[in-house]
């Protein structure tokens, strides 16, 4: 037989509720915004500040033609106190529905020189990036496995980096701390994929390039410039909002059931590229 059954929702997410972390602003933002268009019955965001998180809310619950809705929890995940409250608050919220799909987004991020680097965003760095992921999904894991099954497993989807891949900067404008804490979210979601998948969860990375968000756009700003950065990329371009809800949709969906323990680069190529390396002799300068 030729045709796809039911292919018409291969991609759909109707009925799914999801719980994105960092989700009131950027990459966060622009999953949700798939997800509720992918006919999400609720997406769940979590930030630190309600102030973001209620404007976010009101901007997806604009969005025309939707059939679900969002709705928020403030809630830090960078402290164990903040995942457990998270988890139960989740519960709480949810009642008699389940959740379907976990992203963990949040994320910090610092740069400077190596050597004098300070501890606390070491450490602010790995409890967001690594700990906050850990301790987050498996907290999840009893809502996801009620919501998994074995045509349709539970998802859990990790935004990592490019970061995490390669080596891209050094030097003054070095993030050796974040590009370590995402290379371990990576071997996280790895191991993640074999522990839950016996629960009815798939595990998998997502690993954005740069995109002009809060996070990535000092970092841009460094390099020369959204135009700059665009030229350097072999797409001639950054990223952009679909770039990371169509795959966040992908993954999430039917089409998406039998990916399991993936790392998906969405950056253009960019990551296949050399990196921009500090000099011993000079400071970076801007690749033209």
């Amino acid at each position: 037989m030729a045709g796809i059954p039911n292919f018409d929702s291969l991609f759909r997410l109707d009925g799914k509720v999801a719980l994105i972390t960092g989700g009131s602003r950027g990459i966060g933002l622009y999953i949700a915004s798939g997800f509720l268009q992918a006919g999400a019955k609720e997406v769940i965001l979590t930030a630190r500040k309600e102030d973001g998180l209620k404007e976010a809310v009101d901007q997806l619950n604009a969005l025309p033609n939707i059939q679900g809705r969002a709705s928020y929890i403030v809630a830090n995940v960078s402290r164990i106190e903040g995942v457990e409250k998270l988890a139960e608050d989740t519960k709480n919220r949810l009642g008699d529905e389940k959740l379907h799909i976990l992203v963990n987004n949040a994320a910090a991020s610092w740069g400077g020189p190596f050597e004098e680097f300070d501890d606390w965003k070491i450490a602010k760095t790995l409890d967001v990036n690594v700990r906050g992921v850990f301790n987050l999904t498996r907290k999840m894991v009893p809502l996801l496995a009620a919501a998994g099954t074995h045509d349709d497993p539970a998802r859990v989807l990790i935004v990592s980096s490019v970061g995490g891949i390669a080596v891209l900067h050094t030097g003054v404008d070095g993030a050796i701390a974040y590009s370590i804490s995402k290379a371990a979210a990576h071997h996280l979601g790895r191991n993640l994929a074999i522990e839950l998948v016996n629960k009815n969860i798939t595990t998998n990375v997502i690993a954005p390039g740069w995109y002009p968000t809060r996070l990535a756009s000092p970092a841009i700003e460094k390099f020369g410039g959204e135009e700059v950065a665009a030229n350097d990329n072999p797409m001639k371009r950054l990223g952009k909002p679909e770039d990371m809800a169509g795959i966040a949709v992908y993954l999430a969906s039917r089409a998406g059931t039998y990916v399991n323990g993936e790392d998906i680069s969405v950056d253009g190529g960019k990551r296949l590229m050399m990196g921009s390396y500090a000099s011993p002799l000079s400071e970076p300068k801007a690749k033209l």
